[in-house]
């Protein structure tokens, strides 16, 4: 029996990372770590950008959510100017925003999440993956997902310009507006977001919840923490995915804080450890207190599930439906088996197809007064949206001439790091057993543990302090040499 495991690279995921399980002598798990060993720079990239640059800068973090980071982006920059923003520029973030959420959660829950579930979690490597899902319920449904996802981008393209790198946002709003036709060309397409909705709703009704070994693996399995969550909320605590104030709440269900996104640095604080380049966000009023659950936790999880945690509910009709069956199913509000993200995509769906709904039928959506001009330098603003995959902050400031003299970023998966850590830990704990070699089946679930947070990880890390370094060079399949840093 080996004394280590290693999954390295790990799968479906974006991004790069690798997880080490150290055995004791018995051959029962002793440690684990979930290791990250890229790194992002950008919060020195954008120092000595004009500040109105940043929004499309920070685009190119990442090509799966370029949008989060543009928005949140963009709400930063306002901050710098005043928060003086039109009102129909408002509006039309939200709609364009809502778009890219159908078709971010589309992608997860189809090609990262549904293997494992469709095909199950044991299933040979070669086919579980998109493929072998299309393969199992059939090309009609493949082609659904591929068509609404490519709708969803097509929308964003239509609106903002661009689908991908978005340059879309200025100071005081948006650079254009939405036509009239354009707006009579989006329309059929919401509505099919919304059939698409409850669709994969019911697919997760058949595929997932009738299967009693799913329903067990989620609900009773090792997939679940003792720590609190993070989101968005509007004036009636119903998730925003745009804009709002954060709101924390414990694994219990009692509100902890509730503060304003320009707050936020009076209440997040992030913890470093030498091995990894990913921070440890935590709930700076409590203290780092180290990887432990409890109710006197200082750890909390920004994910879908937790969106839904913090909120008292949806913000539009159908999705209350959904979110009311989710939990009644799950055994009560909140709920900390962390397999329950991938169906809390789904209830995010149907709001975000309901909110586009409602923007479709706005009369004042294609009105043309979309930008403040010239609005005033007033050097620090901070800008927070809630990313698919947890809270995003982007907090900036800039000089009297508008150059960016300092930001920070805390990512949606950052957020995350420390629940994730903890549960792959749990999960091998619970899974490999002493004087068994663990099968492909066994280390995928493990794998599992960390997919349930759909982890971004080119946007989520960064370093403080030391940033060690090992090169190894191999000449023919050799090991010729080694070069290590260690500062």
């Amino acid at each position: 029996m080996t004394s280590k495991i290693t999954i390295d690279p790990i799968t479906r995921l974006e991004g790069h990372g690798k997880i080490s399980i150290f055995l004791d002598d018995a051959g029962a798990v002793e440690d684990c770590y979930f290791q990250i060993p890229e790194l992002r720079g950008f919060e020195q990239f954008v120092v000595g950008r004009p500040i109105e640059e940043l929004p499309r800068i920070v685009t190119r973090i990442c090509g799966v959510c370029p949008a989060s980071h543009h928005m949140a982006s963009a709400k930063a920059v306002d901050g710098c100017f005043g928060n003086t923003v039109a009102p129909l520029a408002h509006k039309l973030r939200d709609m364009y925003y809502n778009a890219h959420y159908i078709h971010s959660h589309t992608a997860h829950f189809y090609a990262l999440a549904a293997p494992d579930f469709v095909l199950g979690p044991d299933a040979d490597p070669a086919v579980r993956n998109i493929l072998g899902v299309v393969a199992k319920v059939g090309l009609e449904i493949g082609g659904k997902v591929i068509r609404v996802r490519g709708l969803a981008q097509e929308m964003q393209r239509i609106m903002g310009g661009r689908n991908t790198q978005d340059i879309w946002c200025i100071p005081g709003g948006v650079y254009k507006g939405l036509k009239p036709e354009e707006l009579e060309q989006i329309k059929p397409w919401v509505e099919e977001f919304y059939d698409f909705a409850q669709f994969s709703l019911q697919l997760f009704r058949d595929v997932v919840l009738g299967n009693p070994g799913y329903v067990d693996l989620i609900v009773n399995g090792p997939y679940t923490l003792d720590v609190h969550n993070m989101g968005l909320v509007d004036e009636n605590n119903a998730p925003n995915f745009y804009d709002g104030k954060i709101r924390v709440v414990d694994y219990e269900g009692k509100e902890i804080h509730k503060y304003e996104p320009k707050e936020y640095a009076d209440y997040v604080a992030e913890h470093v450890e030498p091995w990894t380049y990913l921070k440890f966000p935590y709930l700076k009023k409590r203290g780092w207190k180290g990887f432990v659950e409890g109710i006197d936790s200082s750890l909390y999880c920004a994910t879908p599930l937790s969106r839904l945690n913090v909120a008292d509910r949806m913000a539009t009709p159908k999705a209350q439906e959904g979110f009311e069956e989710m939990y009644r199913t799950v055994g009560g509000h909140p709920c900390k088996a962390l397999l329950v993200q991938h169906w809390a995509r789904l209830v995010e769906m149907v709001q975000n197809a309901e909110t586009l709904q409602a923007y479709c039928a706005d009369p004042e959506i294609t009105g043309d007064q979309v930008r403040i001009v010239n609005p005033p330098i007033t050097g620090e603003g901070v800008g927070v949206v809630e990313a698919m995959r947890g809270t995003l902050t982007h907090h900036y400031t800039c000089d009297d001439n508008g150059i960016c003299t300092s930001a920070n970023l805390i990512v949606g998966t950052t957020n995350n790091n420390a629940p994730i850590q903890m549960v792959t830990k749990k999960v091998a704990q619970a899974l490999i057993k002493p004087g068994v070699e663990p099968d492909q089946g066994i280390l995928n679930m493990v794998e599992m543990a960390f997919r349930a947070f759909d982890p971004c990880y080119s946007c989520a890390t960064h370093s403080l302090g030391k940033m060690p370094l090992e090169a190894a060079f191999y000449q023919k399949g050799e090991l010729v040499k080694t070069i290590k840093r260690n500062c």
